[in-house]
């Protein structure tokens, strides 16, 4: 008898888990489409008031790309591109004098690295000081202030091996450079973001040749 009406209380009970298992939230990815960047709960489905982004549009029409969605701090990304672009001026410099300057029985595989790199640079000097203009700003190609500006240093180098050092040196500091603006543009400006990202890639690139050469040299 005992046992029966144990039973019968035992069968009363439901079990929690299984009862609720699916009211559980889904993990990231699922029904419940949640932003992981912002924590935020996206919309079930796309929308745009095309009629009011029309009249925007017309509105503050000088300001060319700068919309009502621009997230970022205009002036601050405006100082902060000059600030690359100035780093990039200052490499290109650099990596040309070690081009013409190296020197040794294995030079000319280095020199060689030197002018990849700074066609590359100068790729890059010219990609921001395009976005700089298109954000409505001025890209400073001022020698008086470049180097004072740059992130990186302009070192000469005694010897080929020390040349290959300071290019090292010079490309960490841009590495984490560019990933520090990454991390500050965010959201707010994904164009620019993007376009520092690429730079960022090229130039961990750079370190990790600069870093061969010094490790077989």
């Amino acid at each position: 008898m005992q046992a029966k009406e144990n039973q019968a209380q035992t069968s009363g009970h439901q079990n929690p888990t299984a009862e609720n298992r699916g009211h559980e939230p889904e993990k990231r990815g699922g029904a419940d489409n949640r932003d992981t960047r912002q924590g935020a709960q996206r919309p079930d489905k796309f929308e745009f008031d095309v009629q009011a982004a029309r009249a925007r549009a017309r509105e503050n029409i000088d300001a060319g790309v700068i919309t009502a969605a621009y997230g970022a701090n205009r002036e601050e990304v405006l100082r902060m591109l000059n600030e690359a672009l100035a780093t990039e001026l200052v490499c290109v410099l650099r990596y040309k004098r070690h081009y013409f300057m190296a020197s040794g029985i294995h030079a000319d595989p280095v020199a060689a690295e030197f002018a990849e790199h700074a066609t590359q640079e100068q790729d890059h000097a010219d990609r921001i000081a395009a976005r700089i203009i298109e954000l409505g700003g001025e890209p400073d190609f001022n020698p008086v202030t470049i180097a004072q500006r740059s992130h990186s240093e302009y070192v000469e180098g005694e010897n080929l091996k020390d040349m290959i050092r300071e290019n090292l040196v010079a490309e960490r500091i841009a590495i984490d450079s560019y990933k520090r603006m990454v991390d500050y543009i965010d959201d707010g400006d994904p164009t620019t973001r993007r376009l520092l990202e690429d730079v960022l890639a090229v130039e961990e690139e750079h370190a990790h040749d600069m870093a061969d050469f010094l490790e077989a040299g």
